[in-house]
């Protein structure tokens, strides 16, 4: 530990290290300090002293494949290239049959242990449709957890059964959801939702419907998609809206900040931005994370959807203690044409031995499944 501290101690950041180091989290001066730091690499070397003081060398994953049940959307987000309105000829909606023979393929081929299930804000869907899906699939593979829908979802599924977003979690609970991802979030400040998903739910809103899934023991990851036309600022009130909440409820067990990639989305088409942050942003951002939530939020995922496998090994030293899912079958993140977005539990476990790790196999409530 002393090595650490004289590293840290001439930097421009060396008190909130320090204090980090100390069990201390930063507040919110404190976490404008850090995203206008540069010194990635001091951020890196606390952040994943942190984390291995917690879980040793060692990082989880889970196995599992994200269910994109409908493209039809009426929110059209400029930062997706996913959706498709209604009625166009491009659209399309899974039927029952069709989501039990993907998660049926999926567990003979890949024996998963969750399935994420995303979609689009489809005003023809009702409850039943939901209610339906994970019901046959906790039924049919109890093995399987099911991690899904976002806020603005369950927003919109109330709104089609004119019903409150809390009455909508209480019976998806009951038909089998068993956790909710943090989707929606983006930036948690209204100015930057008006520019990249006006038609989406408010910050408070996304705040809101997340503490009614603590109160029915729903528990949540939190997101934070950075790297379009947020400032410092935005994101140091994203991480303070999160950890009030987390200190109030306690109801997230992970936080994945993941960069927005714009190849094929409105936001590009519209010149707003260009590319994506990159890897030294990703790292830096999940340095912070770790700081910011240490002993608040346990996990911090390595995001390597949008940064490619290299960077999350980087990242799994950098704070992140775990590296996502497996994926098969998503259609959101390959639509920007942005990578090969295939990845199965194999090239997991061996990227994470590669970096001289142990590997955790983990259910959707980080409990042990076996190790690798």
């Amino acid at each position: 530990m002393s090595q650490i501290t004289d590293q840290i101690h001439d930097s421009e950041i060396s008190d909130i290290l320090e204090n980090s180091l100390q069990g201390t989290r930063p507040e919110y001066d404190d976490y404008i300090r850090l995203l206008d730091s540069d010194n990635v690499s001091l951020m890196g070397l606390v952040a994943g002293t942190l984390t291995r003081n917690k879980f040793g060398t060692k990082a989880s994953f889970v196995n599992n494949i994200i269910l994109n049940y409908t493209n039809v959307c009426i929110t059209d987000c400029k930062f997706c290239a996913f959706y498709r309105p209604p009625n166009h000829e491009e659209s399309y909606t899974l039927t029952l049959d069709e989501i039990e023979s993907r998660v049926k393929t999926a567990c003979d081929l890949f024996k998963i242990r969750q399935v994420l299930i995303q979609g689009g804000h489809n005003p023809d869907l009702g409850i039943e449709y939901y209610e339906d899906s994970f019901r046959m699939i906790r039924k049919k593979f109890p093995q399987v957890g099911v991690h899904g829908l976002s806020t603005s979802e369950i927003d919109t599924i109330a709104k089609v059964e004119k019903s409150s977003t809390k009455e909508i979690l209480s019976r998806l609970k009951d038909a089998g959801l068993q956790s909710l991802p943090g989707a929606g979030a983006e930036i948690l400040t209204d100015n930057v939702k008006e520019i990249i998903s006006p038609k989406k739910i408010t910050s408070d809103e996304w705040l809101r419907i997340m503490e009614e899934a603590h109160t029915l023991g729903i528990p949540a990851s939190a997101t934070m998609m950075y790297g379009h036309v947020e400032s410092n600022q935005d994101i140091a009130e994203h991480f303070q809206k999160i950890v009030q909440l987390q200190k109030k409820t306690g109801v997230f067990m992970a936080f994945i900040p993941w960069s927005f990639e714009p190849n094929n989305t409105q936001m590009q088409k519209e010149g707003i931005i260009n590319f994506g942050a990159g890897g030294v942003q990703l790292l830096k951002m999940i340095a912070i994370s770790r700081l910011v939530f240490d002993g608040l939020i346990p996990h911090i995922q390595s995001s390597w959807l949008t940064n490619g496998i290299g960077m999350a090994q980087l990242a799994l030293q950098y704070g992140a203690d775990d590296f996502g899912g497996t994926l098969i079958g998503e259609e959101v993140v390959s639509c920007t044409g942005s990578r090969s977005t295939e990845l199965t539990a194999k090239k997991i476990i061996d990227s994470i031995h590669q970096i001289g790790y142990k590997v955790e196999e983990r259910d959707n409530f980080y409990q042990t499944v076996c190790m690798h």
